[in-house]
């Protein structure tokens, strides 16, 4: 691995672990036993790795959520979708964790997330309008923006619920389990919508993303 995609792991690793704010380019060259010189000379600050990780969170979020072009969409690209998603959100979660603060610490990035965000919205409105054009979501009573806007607005804001809600003992630690437990609450919100071919397969879905929540 290059010397700079190695920073980038390590820089992700110790923000999901410790939380942005509390990891300085000391920590991660220490982390990477190389000197804070040799750090600087891949990237200037901290700012920069943070930029070029949303960057890669974005191209992947992006790539996993565009529709087929030749055909229609069906249950196994929905559990792609969920799939996907999931993965995304478990890996760059420090960005759900510490969006605010990173946002409002350098505005390039907070630009670059708005149109992303609202890009992301369009995407995942397509993909439930491809769900009701296909019969897996009923059309009489399915509102794909609607749809799109709440899961959306969940999928982002559940890190911060665990961390804020959830997680009372500090030294208490994320769990991939609890993060895909937001598949699970978007997947749910479908219940009463789903057509009766669809509803088997969306069922043990929801099954495959539940887990329990620490008790408070």
């Amino acid at each position: 691995m290059k010397t700079r995609d190695r920073i980038l792991e390590a820089s992700l690793q110790l923000f999901n672990e410790q939380g942005e704010r509390a990891v300085t380019t000391n920590h991660i060259a220490a982390h990477l036993g190389m000197s804070p010189g040799n750090l600087y000379y891949h990237f200037r600050n901290k700012q920069q790795i943070i930029a070029e990780l949303f960057d890669h969170y974005e191209r992947e979020l992006e790539d996993s959520l565009a529709l087929p072009t030749d055909r229609g969409l069906d249950l196994d690209d929905k559990a792609r979708y969920v799939e996907s998603l999931s993965e995304s959100l478990w890996r760059y979660r420090f960005l759900q964790r510490d969006l605010e603060h990173l946002l409002a610490s350098d505005a390039q990035v907070a630009e670059r997330y708005r149109l992303f965000s609202r890009r992301a919205l369009q995407a995942v409105e397509g993909i439930f309008q491809g769900t009701i054009d296909a019969g897996i979501l009923d059309a009489r009573y399915a509102n794909a923006e609607v749809l799109a806007l709440n899961s959306w607005l969940l999928m982002n804001s559940w890190t911060n619920f665990l961390c804020t809600t959830v997680l009372t003992d500090p030294q208490a630690q994320l769990t991939p389990q609890m993060q895909r437990r937001a598949v699970y609450q978007v997947l749910a919100q479908e219940l009463g919508l789903l057509s009766d071919a669809a509803r088997p397969r969306v069922e043990a879905m929801l099954r495959e993303y539940y887990a329990e929540l620490p008790e408070a």
